[in-house]
């Protein structure tokens, strides 16, 4: 904790090392944990370079984070996240995969997997926002469960519950069970 509080000093400063030193140690992290929120890699790309650019923009402003770097950066990558989903909740987008299919898949299996994955998807998004933010703090951003209990100001029982709860309405969708209308 005292390193962060030393680099987000020295960040203040806007000293270029500790710049590329929490973009280097955060970057990957809060890619992860918006990943895990939408579908699309190059989106997750885009909206995770905002939450840097909002840092920059903090401490230039001078309304740089005081006390906690990874919990800024968390409830930026948060609000970017919400901010995305709003501004694009009434435009409907159809992800496409980027990525060649092996030669070793058949058709089929390209298309089983690509299922897979947006049922996954529209699973997680039925999910309520505490559960989401949950799922993507312990998962996506990789976050131990007191990490995640401070974070978001709860117990570890809380975040327990909420990560159980979860991860019962997510197995209970894919596996078909408990209303799900695929």
């Amino acid at each position: 904790m005292q390193d962060e509080l030393t680099l987000l000093a020295r960040a203040r400063a806007l000293e270029e090392d500790a710049l590329a030193e929490i973009h280097q140690t955060y970057y990957r992290p809060i890619y992860r944990y918006i990943a895990f929120r939408v579908s699309d890699q190059s989106l997750a790309e885009d909206l995770a370079s905002e939450v840097f650019t909002r840092l920059l923009s903090a401490l230039r402003d001078k309304s740089a984070p005081q006390n906690t770097l990874r919990g800024w950066l968390y409830g930026v990558a948060s609000r970017v996240v919400s901010d995305h989903y709003r501004q694009a909740g009434r435009i409907p987008q159809v992800a496409l995969s980027e990525m060649i299919p092996a030669e070793e898949r058949t058709p089929e299996e390209e298309v089983d997997r690509a299922l897979s994955s947006e049922r996954l998807r529209t699973a997680i998004q039925g999910l309520t926002e505490e559960q989401q933010r949950v799922l993507a703090l312990r998962f996506g951003f990789g976050m131990r469960l007191r990490e995640v209990a401070d974070t978001l100001d709860k117990s570890e029982g809380a975040i327990k519950q909420l990560q159980l709860r979860a991860l019962t309405v997510l197995s209970q969708r894919l596996s078909g069970v408990g209303g799900s209308h695929e």
